[in-house]
């Protein structure tokens, strides 16, 4: 039911009843449309409470009584209770209240008129609801089998049950699913649903995930893949099947279609003209299995139903069937040439349908639609019968598409094979490879593999100066790991130089991103120069394409140079000519990257939520679906929520993934082994991350680990490593533009003070990485050097007010940032402090409340810290600890670690 005027007018009619007035509610819906839940909610108004019910559902051998004050019992042999010829009897000893009969379309003859007598002679009081399936009545638009003389008396509604919206069928996944579920998924489920309430209901319980883990797997694809639910699939096969066998080609032509048509194109699929079409439609809207959705178009009230009517249409017919809708397709002035294919090939006409496939694919991509694009290609090429010839032509198109759309593994699966097969002359095969390269590198986040392909492609190119400048320019890619940057600025100088030979505007401008790409990462201020001069008022959707690519990576590489604000400004500027050039990835980015942004700079709230829809929506993109588990894992460990850390933390460390990602990641993987106690990984991790970025020579990159990479190789007792590793950040970022790895440097240099017992120099550096990282700003980061700068106070003098001071800002901070893990920690060190209050007659009573020690103990066990963990971090005895855990369980009366919530209950505070 609606919110608003219908619930008014409802509650209207049944306070009428309740001052004595008759009322009558006629509430009408096609199957699934939600009529029972309507009912449930009525029942609940508080117009409904307190007042005598009755609620029975009709049938064809009379009325089931679901509710009422004197409901009969079975029969002795077992049959149903009375039918509604007794509803009198039923209301004798209370004749106002609610009576509520449930699937009136069922009612048989004497049933109906057993209603008609009661509405026309109502008793006062009584408030009448009905409910139908207008598809199913006896006569159509007579609710009850004949017209109705209502007095005059008689308070009516009714209330037209319509199918749900797109942002009810969002509300309705978010409840059963979570924030997992991405916008194109609940799009493409009210799609495929039409809407209907039921359809949706069951289609969320056979795509929900088994754990919070799997929640990536809901995607738009996922609802596409799906089956039709038992429920709708058994009422619209019933349905189907209740038509007369010379009618059901006219639902088989509409599962044929898979889209709304006219009534002529339905017979003229079916091979029915004339008026045995016409009358074969009629029967199929009498029994419902085919429906009225719009002016002259018929087709599935559920969408998803053609698939499961598809099903049944024997083979022969089908293929006819396909026939005839090519015959029809082909006729109109605006060919879909996508659809047309799909007939053609399932008609038996493979020659017209590789045509008809080309053709769909030149429409596509003139308009800028390279998914589909991609869609219909690798359709295609997975079709073993496709010719050689024919593979050959259509591989080099979706070898462009690929990099411009959003792409999948099966496409890359797809160009290995006709690049594999050898029957392609050396140019066409390179230009292939080369699509395959770029897909590897910038979508399926396979740098190394995609480096070796983009070799042979730059050999394989070498008569064509434009496409090996595409290959060479991206050979120098920043983000493949291992190859250093010196490097890649060899492969752009001789990319440049291939470009200029071509004398082509988009292989230039290519060229031009990928060099600007390297030198925003590295923190040259060269690359803001360059992005000055792209083309960016080009009518030419490919030099689009790379200037919407250029300032994308431009703004990735400022996010990891710490500056924020150019990074947001960049990617609001890349949006215009990514949408203008038909980019989907990079227009797709655009949006994305607020995740990242959002948890540098500490707007926390909501975070993991957004995150979790990101790894859902963005499946086929995984430096993508890393960035978002990064966020999760590193917000997961400040929150202490071990279980997200675990599954998090390991998935932007794959071989082959963006190298600044596998570092911030590292450095979160160090700092836990740190907490935890285990010195030994901590250092193994260390010197793994540091080789790495050794090898790379970004040193801006270093930002995110050093801090944690140098305290794990101090703790190690190698502190002469770990002064060797501040140096070489040092002098990498000497002469560059990197504020966060700035900021990160004299962090470094404060553990290194503090190592050496120098506190006073460890609590200098440690105020001015401070400062720098509240200005980016890092408020987390930020809030954990107040805690270090109070430790080497304290450390200094134990009584010092300024060391508790920065105890409370950290305090403030981390609280804001709900990074309770570490809030547990500060606030055990306050309590340390001498001039914190304590009650001088020993310890206070909590009773059956936890205590706020137990409090913190519980949450941080609930979460998944051993007792020796927990001990670690909030610094007590592995013994104190079992005791608070064995308190905090008896006193919230649970009996596993794992439900140690301190919400609410018994024993919180």
């Amino acid at each position: 039911m609606r919110e608003g005027v219908n619930e008014r007018r409802l509650r209207r009619v049944l306070g009428s009843a309740v001052d004595g007035r008759p009322g009558l509610v006629v509430v009408e819906g096609e199957a699934g449309a939600g009529k029972t839940w309507f009912v449930q909610r009525l029942l609940g108004l508080p117009e409904a409470r307190g007042v005598a019910r009755t609620v029975v559902r009709a049938t064809p051998a009379g009325a089931v009584v679901l509710a009422g004050p004197a409901q009969p019992a079975p029969a002795q042999d077992g049959s149903l209770p009375g039918p509604l010829c007794e509803l009198r009897e039923l209301l004798d000893l209370r004749p106002t209240g609610l009576l509520v009969v449930e699937d009136v379309h069922r009612a048989g003859p004497a049933d109906r008129a057993e209603l008609r007598g009661l509405l026309e002679y109502p008793p006062d009081g009584l408030c009448i609801v009905l409910t139908y399936r207008p598809e199913e009545l006896a006569e159509p638009g007579l609710v009850l089998g004949a017209a109705l003389e209502l007095p005059a008396e008689l308070a009516t509604l009714r209330i037209a049950l319509r199918p749900l919206d797109h942002r009810e069928v969002r509300q309705l996944a978010l409840e059963a699913i979570g924030e997992s579920c991405s916008t194109e998924f609940t799009t493409r489920l009210h799609q495929r649903s039409g809407g209907v309430a039921q359809v949706v209901v069951d289609l969320l319980a056979d795509l929900a995930p088994g754990s919070e883990a799997d929640c990536e797997r809901l995607t738009a694809r996922q609802v596409d893949e799906v089956v039709l639910p038992v429920r709708p699939a058994e009422l619209i096969l019933g349905r189907t099947c209740a038509l007369a066998t010379a009618h059901r080609p006219i639902a088989w032509a509409a599962a044929v279609l898979d889209e709304p048509a006219g009534a002529a194109a339905l017979a003229e699929v079916a091979g029915m003209p004339g008026a045995a079409g016409h009358l074969a439609l009629l029967a199929a809207l009498r029994t419902a299995a085919l429906h009225q959705l719009g002016q002259d178009r018929y087709g599935f009230r559920v969408p998803m139903a053609a698939t499961a009517v598809y099903r049944t249409v024997p083979g022969p017919a089908r293929q006819a069937l396909h026939s005839r809708a090519a015959a029809l397709l082909e006729r109109r002035e605006q060919v879909p040439w996508a659809q047309l294919a799909r007939h053609r090939f399932a008609g038996g006409r493979n020659y017209d349908w590789v045509e008809g496939v080309a053709r769909s694919v030149e429409e596509a991509a003139g308009t800028g639609a390279h998914e589909s694009v991609v869609t219909l290609l690798e359709e295609a090429l997975a079709e073993p019968g496709l010719p050689n010839s024919a593979r050959q032509r259509l591989a080099p198109t979706l070898a462009r598409s690929a990099v411009l759309g959003l792409s999948s593994e099966q496409t890359a699966v797809l160009l290995r094979r006709v690049v594999d097969e050898g029957a392609l002359p050396g140019a066409a095969r390179g230009e292939i490879r080369l699509g395959l390269g770029l897909l590897l590198l910038n979508h399926l986040d396979r740098g190394v593999e995609a480096y070796r392909e983009l070799i042979r492609a730059a050999e394989e190119l070498e008569s064509d100066p434009a496409l090996a400048a595409r290959a060479l320019a991206a050979l120098g890619a920043v983000d493949v790991p291992g190859i250093p940057v010196a490097e890649g600025l060899d492969w752009l100088a001789k990319a440049a130089a291939r470009a200029e030979e071509s004398g082509d505007a988009a292989a230039r401008t290519a060229v031009t991103a990928n060099r600007i790409s390297l030198l925003t990462s590295v923190g040259d201020s060269a690359a803001w120069r360059l992005l000055e001069g792209l083309p960016q008022s080009s009518d030419d959707p490919h030099c689009l394409h790379h200037c919407a690519r250029a300032l994308c990576n431009a703004a990735g590489g400022a996010f990891w140079l710490g500056e924020y604000g150019r990074s947001a400004d960049l990617l609001a500027q890349a949006l215009e000519p990514a949408v203008r050039s038909g980019s989907r990835r990079v227009e797709k980015l655009v949006r994305w990257s607020a995740v990242l942004l959002d948890w540098a700079t500490g707007r926390w709230d909501g975070l993991a939520a957004r995150a979790r829809a990101l790894v859902a929506e963005a499946e086929n993109m995984p430096s993508v679906v890393n960035e978002a588990h990064l966020v999760l894992g590193v917000v997961a460990l400040a929150k202490g929520d071990w279980v997200q850390v675990g599954t998090s933390l390991t998935r932007p460390d794959r071989p082959g993934g963006d190298v600044p990602q596998a570092a911030a990641a590292a450095g979160a993987r160090i700092r836990l082994a740190l907490a935890r106690g285990d010195v030994p990984a901590a250092a193994e991790r260390a010197g793994a991350v540091w080789a790495a970025l050794r090898t790379k020579a970004v040193w801006a990159w270093a930002a995110g680990p050093a801090p944690w990479a140098v305290e794990a190789t101090v703790c190690a007792g190698r502190p002469d490593a770990a002064r060797e590793m501040v140096e070489e950040l040092a002098a990498g970022i000497a002469s560059r533009t990197a504020p966060l790895a700035d900021a990160a440097l004299t962090w470094c240099r404060g553990l290194l003070a503090e190592a050496d017992g120098d506190l006073a120099r460890a609590a200098e550096c440690y105020r001015e990485a401070r400062v720098g990282h509240l200005a980016l700003p890092r408020p987390y980061e930020a809030a954990l050097l107040a805690e270090r700068i109070a430790r080497v106070t304290l450390a200094a003098d134990r009584s010092s007010p300024d060391g508790l001071d920065e105890l409370r800002l950290a305090e403030g901070e981390l609280e804001k940032l709900g990074a309770s893990w570490d809030l547990a920690r500060v606030r055990t060190a306050m309590r340390g402090h001498p001039s914190v209050d304590r009650q001088p007659l020993g310890r206070p009573s909590y009773g059956d409340r936890l205590s706020p020690r137990e409090r913190e103990v519980a949450a941080l066990a609930a979460g998944g810290l051993t007792n020796r963990e927990i001990a670690t971090t909030l610094y007590l005895s592995p013994r104190t600890v079992e005791q608070h855990v064995a308190r905090a369980m008896r006193k919230l009366r649970v009996v596993s670690r794992a439900d140690l919530s301190v919400g609410d209950g018994p024993g919180a505070e």
